[in-house]
């Protein structure tokens, strides 16, 4: 039983999660350019930073709920806790922590022009990290974020807001299509 054990830690050990769901991605894609609209619309910093708060939870649902879906209908019934599941769980949300955590502090301090250039990079590392044990698209996708947040960084800021766009709503569908093209869904 033993051998059985390790044989069966082993092998989950190296797998990979593959349950990031494309569709997904291309619905937060299509969320996002709708949240960079309302951003802009909006008259005052406080409704800026609230349209993208919600964006924020509008997409971790939509991310939620298409992993489980398509961890539920692909045929290994694949479980979402399982060791591969856990490491990129554990890869994502931090960054995705410091980011939560940074965004009062520097709002407070009314440092708000680092915040598209910040949420893009802790975004991408977040999905770099938890990408390394997904498909190799993954860390790509995250790669490309981390590449738009130093732009952004960088670049003036009020180009803010057009940079979330490209990233939370084109990054999002251009991986989200490759996603869901060769890694079913």
């Amino acid at each position: 039983m033993d051998n059985l054990r390790f044989i069966r830690e082993t092998m989950e050990g190296a797998a990979y999660f593959t349950d990031v769901s494309g569709i997904g991605e291309v619905a937060v894609g299509i969320t996002a350019f709708a949240a960079a609209y309302l951003a802009s619309q909006r008259e005052t910093v406080w409704g800026w930073l609230l349209v993208w708060l919600w964006e924020a939870l509008v997409a971790f649902l939509i991310t939620t709920a298409a992993i489980v879906w398509k961890a539920r209908r692909s045929s290994s019934e694949t479980n979402l806790f399982s060791r591969p599941g856990r490491r990129f769980a554990l890869g994502l949300f931090p960054p995705l922590i410091a980011g939560a955590l940074l965004t009062p502090v520097l709002f407070a301090s009314g440092d708000l022009n680092v915040l598209p250039g910040l949420w893009l990079l802790l975004y991408g590392t977040g999905v770099v990290t938890g990408g390394a044990f997904s498909v190799r698209t993954v860390p790509v996708m995250g790669l490309a974020f981390m590449g738009l947040g130093a732009a952004a960084l960088l670049a003036p800021a009020s180009w803010g807001n057009a940079l979330l766009a490209a990233g939370f709503g084109g990054l999002h569908v251009l991986f989200g299509i490759v996603i869901a093209r060769r890694h079913g869904g």
